[in-house]
C-alpha cells in the first residue's frame, strides 16, 4: 500500500490536526506515506523526511466561486501526481479535497483507491444561503457515493450522509478523531497567564459563523459578573466583527481575542472551563482535548458529535447536565449563560467532571483509533 493524505493545507484545526496524527502514525508504523497541499501554510508538527507535494499554492481567501471553478483542473493536477507516485490508496479530507479525489479517478487510468473523510455535519454545515453552500451540497450528494469508503467521524454525520445525500450504508463507516494523550500529558500549564482571582473559560475555533462565537461573547455580557473571563484563540474571517461586538458590549476587560496557537494546551491545562458554542459539528476534537486537559465541559448540543463524546441520554430544551459538563440547545444564548453561572456556583460539580472527563477520554485515545483507522483502509486494497 502506498498512501496519499490529500487536504488543504495543515493550517490551525481539527482536521488538520487528525491529518498530522495520521501521518506520524503511518510513517512509525512503516506505511509509504505522501502528503499532498494546496496551500504552503503548515502549523503542525511533521515526521521528519515525510515527501510533501503541492497541486498548487493557493491564496487561503480565494473567492468560493473560483474554488469552485478550479475543481476540475485541480482534480487532473492530481490525478497525474497519483500516477506519476504510484499512489494505491487515496485518503482525502475536507470537502473540496474529497471532490478533487473522486474526480481525479475519472481522469486517469492509474488505479487507486478512494477514500473520502466527512468530518462535518453537511446538512447543517452547508445550510447558509449562498453559491458555496448550494454548489456543496450538490456535490456531495453526486460524488460522495462513488467513493470506495466514506469514513465519517461519528454516527451522526454518518447517518446524515447515508439519509441525505445517498452515500450507500455499504461504503460508509464511522472512525472517531484520535487524541494523542501521551503529547498532552506531557504538556505543562501555564499558570501564570491567567488571573486565579477571575473564573477563566477559554474556547478554541476558527472565527467564522459556524462555531458562532458572537453567542459566547452575548453570554458574557448577559452573565453581568466581572469575575468572568472568556479567552477566544482562532483565526478567521470575523476577527473584525467580533472586535467590533466586544467593543460594542464594553465587555474588552472580560474577553479576549487570541489569535492562533498551536499549542492551546498550555492554556487548556489552567483554565476553568471550556466552552463551545458551534452550530454544527462533525465530531469536535476540542471538545476531546480539553477534556483531556482535564477540563469540564459546556458545549452547544449540535446535531452530531457532542452527544456523543458527552453520552447524553436524553435531550431537552434547558441545560443538560452529564457527567463530563453541560450541553445546551445551539444559538440560545439564555441557556448558554445559565450554564455559564452553573459552572461558576458549583465547585463540586466542576471537580467531578474533572475526574470523569480523565476516564472518557481514554476510549479516543490516538494509536487505538489510528489502527482501527488504517485497518479500514486496508480493506480495500
Amino acid at each position: 500500500m502506498k498512501l496519499g493524505l490529500f487536504i488543504y493545507s495543515l493550517s490551525g484545526g481539527g482536521a488538520e490536526r487528525q491529518a498530522s496524527y495520521i501521518l506520524d502514525y503511518c510513517v512509525k508504523n512503516n506505511i509509504d506515506v505522501h502528503l499532498i497541499l494546496m496551500n504552503t501554510l503548515i502549523k503542525y508538527e511533521l515526521p521528519e523526511g515525510l515527501p510533501i507535494h503541492y497541486i498548487e499554492k493557493s491564496d487561503g481567501f480565494e473567492n468560493g466561486i473560483l474554488k469552485a471553478l478550479k475543481i476540475p483542473y485541480l482534480a487532473y493536477k492530481y490525478s497525474k501526481l497519483l500516477k506519476k507516485l504510484e499512489i494505491t490508496h487515496s485518503v482525502s479530507l475536507l470537502t473540496r479535497p474529497n471532490f478533487i479525489n473522486i474526480i481525479a479517478s475519472k481522469l486517469t487510468k492509474h488505479p487507486f483507491k478512494i477514500i473520502t473523510n466527512e468530518l462535518a455535519f453537511p446538512t447543517l454545515q452547508y445550510s447558509y444561503k449562498g453559491f458555496q453552500s448550494n454548489f456543496n451540497k450538490t456535490l456531495i450528494k453526486l460524488l460522495y457515493k462513488k467513493s470506495d469508503i466514506v469514513i465519517g467521524n461519528s454516527k451522526g454525520n454518518a447517518e446524515d450522509l447515508i439519509e441525505n445525500f445517498k452515500v450507500p450504508s455499504s461504503i460508509m463507516r464511522v472512525v472517531h478523531n484520535p487524541i494523542d494523550l501521551a503529547k498532552i500529558d506531557s504538556i505543562e500549564p501555564i499558570d501564570s497567564f491567567f488571573d486565579d482571582e477571575k473564573f477563566n473559560i477559554i474556547t478554541l475555533g476558527r472565527l467564522d459563523i459556524g462555531k458562532n462565537h458572537i453567542m459566547l461573547i452575548e453570554a458574557i455580557h448577559q452573565l453581568q459578573n466581572p469575575l468572568v473571563r472568556l479567552y477566544i484563540f482562532g483565526v478567521g474571517d470575523m476577527q473584525d466583527q467580533l472586535e467590533q461586538l466586544i467593543e460594542k458590549l464594553n465587555i474588552s476587560d472580560q474577553v479576549f481575542l487570541m489569535g492562533f496557537d498551536p499549542n492551546p494546551y498550555k492554556y487548556l491545562k489552567a483554565a476553568n472551563l471550556f466552552i463551545f458554542g458551534s452550530n454544527h459539528e462533525g465530531f469536535p476534537n476540542v471538545v476531546l482535548e480539553a477534556m483531556a486537559c482535564g477540563l469540564p465541559i459546556l458545549t452547544t448540543n449540535c446535531q452530531s458529535g457532542p452527544s456523543e463524546i458527552m453520552e447524553l441520554s436524553s435531550p431537552k430544551e434547558d441545560i443538560m447536565i452529564t457527567d463530563y459538563g453541560i450541553l445546551v440547545p445551539i444559538k440560545n444564548t439564555d441557556l448558554m449563560t445559565k450554564g455559564i453561572g452553573y459552572f461558576v456556583n458549583n465547585n463540586t460539580f466542576i471537580e467531578a467532571c474533572k475526574t470523569n472527563g480523565q476516564r472518557r477520554i481514554k476510549d479516543f485515545e490516538k494509536n487505538n483509533i489510528l489502527k482501527e483507522y488504517l485497518d479500514i483502509i486496508k480493506t480495500t486494497a
